[in-house]
């Protein structure tokens, strides 16, 4: 019998249950066991797994998060961990992984496929920023949570006449600020691709006031930098280098207030925007990926990743992961300036 390895690293995103759910119901028909491996790269260097079958996978569409759990453990990060992720393929008698994740996870997934380990990926990030594939799960119902939020705060900035930053995710990429920017009617929007201008926001703040409009919603990526560069928590990495960001709603509220005197307040919507059930979207998104990742096992397509491009599913070369981030284009965001105040 034929084993499949099944992971999922990196941040969650709805709709991994439903790509998990989806290889499994493919491949067991074909006399496939598919064996989970826990908590993402971590669970390999662990040889932790469990037994995925039809009877596990059975209610999972709807659930949000993964049930064989997630890391953001990097196994290259040092050569003996490098040698014992390879070695463990061996040892637990992978046929064939299939690796869910963004850029950090997929970017391992590559140098395993590199190494000689059969691997198949499938892209995943809220963000919705990775390069070779136009939209990947779970960006959907983080924009629609995102625009859930903002929707209801233009109620209470409204009744206030306050100013209310909000601050949703997006690292390199402003996609989910623009798309909950706009459904949401907020009236200015902030993102990594353009450095933050205080003036202008300032002063689209100052304009509302002074036409009776005495409120104002502006939603920001936690990635959008000042001109002296991105806010962050600490200066602490995670396994993959990335500085822990965090609070550039709160800094542009506090320079808001005090250059209009408007009364101000911030909002950060965190892993909020990751949690809960997925969208019917990003549930049907995700079983087509799982499918077609569990294809690709079927017709041993390694090196590949699973991907939509131009309204089409079809495998895309792994290694596209390594290249430059999907982030908004210039087109996009003079069109959408037109939203805003």
């Amino acid at each position: 019998m034929r084993t499949v390895g099944i992971l999922t690293g990196g941040g969650d995103a709805p709709g991994l249950n439903a790509v998990i759910r989806a290889v499994v119901r493919r491949l067991a028909p074909e006399g496939y066991r598919t064996l989970g491996i826990r908590r993402g790269w971590k669970g390999l260097l662990d040889k932790s797994t469990m037994e995925l079958d039809l009877e596990t996978v059975s209610g999972i569409l709807t659930l949000g998060g993964t049930i064989v759990g997630t890391s953001r453990t990097n196994p290259y990060k040092n050569e003996e961990d490098a040698r014992k992720a390879e070695e463990n393929f061996r040892a637990l008698g992978l046929d064939a992984l299939v690796a869910m994740g963004g850029e950090d996870t997929l970017g391992v997934a590559n140098r395993l496929s590199q190494a000689g380990c059969p691997v198949v990926g499938v892209p995943k990030t809220i963000d919705n920023d990775l390069p070779g594939t136009d939209v990947t799960f779970g960006f959907d119902t983080a924009v629609t949570i995102a625009t859930d939020a903002i929707d209801r705060l233009h109620t209470t900035a409204r009744s206030h006449d306050r100013v209310i930053v909000v601050e949703v995710m997006g690292r390199h990429a402003g996609w989910i600020a623009v798309h909950s920017g706009v459904a949401g009617g907020a009236h200015h929007v902030l993102v990594p691709e353009r450095k933050i201008d205080l003036d202008a926001v300032c002063g689209s703040v100052t304009r509302r006031h002074e036409r009776g409009e005495k409120y104002s919603i502006i939603v920001t990526a936690e990635g959008a930098e000042l001109p002296e560069g991105a806010v962050t928590q600490d200066k602490t990495t995670d396994a993959f280098g990335h500085v822990k960001l965090g609070g550039i709603g709160e800094t542009i509220a506090k320079a808001v207030e005090e250059r209009t005197g408007a009364e101000t307040r911030s909002v950060t919507l965190g892993h909020v925007q990751r949690g809960g059930t997925p969208t019917a979207y990003d549930r049907m998104l995700a079983s087509r990926y799982g499918l077609l990742a569990a294809e690709m096992v079927i017709d041993e397509k390694f090196g590949m990743m699973a991907a939509l491009r131009d309204g089409k599913f079809a495998p895309a070369p792994l290694d596209a992961v390594a290249g430059p981030l999907r982030t908004v284009d210039d087109a996009t965001l003079e069109l959408v300036k037109i939203f805003f105040d």
